[in-house]
């Protein structure tokens, strides 16, 4: 909440300052880092039963990751210090979905305040608005745009980690590193979810550095199970443990990731030294607004990510706008949702992404409708926008909705069209000394940009670049040439939808759950899906995150295939849905407080654990 003075520093300060918190590093604890056994849990779809622990707890996308974030709670570390290990353990074992070439949003709370730590990636000082148009000025295809240089973010997960560790870490920011490092030296066994989309990725193998670390001679992914060892990453983290974010953001990582990105053969990128020390982490005010759930007459506060994440604002929209419909009156029918309830939701998401198109974009380019985000959340406006759902059971989808205009805005931009997300993880913790945490942390698509970076000093393996710019719109401007907000800028950040969110009882401040999950623009159902599960139908964590998956991006309904009965698909197409029935592999993890402490549940869907005491 409050801005650290390190936002007024310069450069050099910056990173001498974050050099000398590691000044403790030397200092003896008792923290020794185990290897575990395999730990449970490690196939792709595994029904899961839910964790209950007593005073903490852990949830992250792969059990050994899990494992080092409750062994550095065991030491006395806190929810901060715990994410830490848990992403440079990500960055070893799911290096597909995020690392330390991506960017993270955090938000935390420490028992007062919460506060929304802003890692998100940067547009180089040489991209243009035209940075994905080709030679005819039409956007490239998605894949010509990712492979290469182009796509290439400045990373800011690890400065982020750093600024948060600052204020809110307990452990020596050298001990984090302790997991990670130590199986990147000895190994780790390749798990199910990487080897599948291993064996099914077309472009990493182009990469010289990744071909010689993810294939075997003969150019065959590793398999699942596979003793894999990652020294060039062990000794870029052990240069991270030393000498905090410079060790990434300058000298020879800096110098290696330069010359990854630019001297890509056929679609280099602009990322320079220069960029990559201006880089800066931001503690932003989180965006939280009241919610009320009729049915249990209870009151909540829910905090997320404001802008430029899309995620808290959008699922802010959609609960508001159910709260002008019947949805409170609609239970669960065998379990799941009703064709009723799904016609309400997904036209509530038509709504919510045709604002979410029109406005949402990094806020030091783009004002916000009527100068406060809130004016997208403000109940009259919501209310209003509500009266767009046929709410009667034979009313029919709009299919498509218009942006609102929330307080008279001038439409100073034209709306996003439709686009790809990808990428990401989830982490959620609470600690034993009352703070909560929500990480969402990505590299975009799944592998990134394809690109492995390593510094040449004779070691296998490295760390995987973000294709984040991707993440902005391909297209500058409309065709009457009107700007549209998420366009490309210098220095600007791309538009997420990863959704950290934590809830809060509003009578007494105390937290109820903490939660989120990777998948691109679908984030936020996932992540709107699990809340309304366990707030409205009184669904534990793990029950809510097993409900089937639904959503719309304002277009068709998307349905999780084989999860929805035909009757509820033909109710829904006899009310002018056009379904789609799609595979949506979530990976939410949450926590909740339980009258005896914590229960996290994580996804079927993917790898993830709880783990706590």
């Amino acid at each position: 909440m409050h801005h650290h003075p390190l936002h007024h520093l310069g450069a050099a300060l910056l990173l001498a300052a974050l050099a000398t918190f590691t000044g403790c590093a030397s200092t003896p604890s008792d923290f020794h880092y185990a290897v575990p056994a395999q730990p449970e849990g490690a196939t792709g779809s595994v029904a899961k039963p839910g964790w209950a622990t007593r005073t903490y707890a852990v949830a992250a996308a792969n059990p050994l990751a899990t494992d080092a974030g409750q062994q550095i709670l065991r030491a006395g570390g806190s929810a901060v210090d715990a994410a830490i290990a848990v992403q440079m353990v990500l960055a070893l074992v799911e290096p597909q979905s995020s690392g330390l070439g991506g960017g993270a949003f955090l938000l935390h709370f420490d028992g007062k305040t919460t506060q929304a730590f802003d890692g998100r990636e940067t547009a180089p000082a040489g991209a243009t608005p035209r940075l994905f148009l080709d030679t005819q000025g039409q956007p490239m295809p998605f894949i010509d745009a990712v492979v290469g240089g182009r796509s290439v973010g400045v990373p800011g997960a690890v400065a982020m980690l750093a600024l948060a560790h600052q204020q809110h870490g307990r452990l020596p920011w050298a001990q984090l590193f302790a997991p990670a490092i130590t199986l990147a030296t000895q190994g780790f066994a390749v798990s199910p979810r990487m080897a599948t989309l291993l064996a099914s990725e077309k472009q990493l193998k182009k990469d010289p550095v990744a071909a010689a670390y993810l294939y075997d001679a003969a150019g065959a992914p590793w398999p699942a199970g596979h003793l894999l060892r990652n020294p060039e990453l062990a000794a870029v983290l052990q240069a991270i443990a030393q000498q905090g974010p410079a060790a990434l953001l300058q000298g020879d990582v800096a110098h290696a990731m330069v010359a990854k990105v630019q001297g890509h053969p056929s679609n280099p990128g602009t990322l320079s030294t220069a960029d990559l020390a201006a880089y800066r982490p931001l503690v932003r005010e989180p965006l939280c607004f009241d919610y009320s759930v009729k049915a249990t007459a209870k009151d909540y506060r829910i905090c997320g990510m404001p802008p430029p994440s899309s995620g808290a604002i959008a699922i802010g929209q959609i609960l508001g706008l159910l709260q002008n419909t019947p949805a409170d009156t609609l239970p669960l029918a065998q379990g799941l949702p009703t064709a009723d309830w799904l016609h309400l939701y997904t036209e509530a998401s038509r709504l919510a992404f045709a604002d979410r198109a029109q406005y949402i974009a990094d806020p030091a380019f783009v004002p916000a409708p009527a100068s406060t985000w809130h004016s997208l959340l403000a109940p009259g406006y919501l209310a209003e926008r509500a009266r767009a759902i046929a709410t009667d059971p034979a009313g029919k989808s709009m299919q498509v909705a218009p942006p609102g205009n929330p307080a008279g805005t001038m439409l100073a931009y034209a709306p996003m069209p439709d686009q790809t997300e990808h990428g990401t993880s989830h982490i959620s913790v609470v600690d034993a000394y009352g703070n909560a945490l929500a990480m969402t942390t990505t590299i975009e698509d799944a592998w990134g940009s394809r690109q492995m970076v390593n510094r040449g000093v004779g070691l296998t393996g490295g760390f995987l670049l973000n294709n984040e710019l991707t993440d902005f719109s391909f297209a500058p401007a409309d065709a009457s040439g009107k700007p549209i907000a998420n366009r490309v800028e210098p220095g600007k950040r791309p538009r997420s939808s990863m959704s950290p969110t934590l809830v809060f009882d509003k009578a007494t401040g105390q937290l109820v759950l903490s939660g989120g999950s990777p998948g691109g623009a679908l984030i936020i159902h996932f992540t709107a899906k699990t809340l309304y599960g366990v707030l409205h139908w009184g669904l534990n964590t793990q029950q809510a995150i097993d409900l089937p998956n639904f959503a719309s991006l304002n277009g068709p309904t998307l349905l999780e295939e084989t999860r929805f009965d035909a009757a509820t698909i033909s109710a829904l197409k006899a009310r002018g849905h056009a379904v789609t029935e799609i595979a949506m592999p979530s990976g939410l993890q949450a926590i909740q407080r339980t009258p005896d402490g914590w229960f996290g549940g994580a996804d079927p869907r993917r790898e993830g654990i709880v783990l706590g005491d």
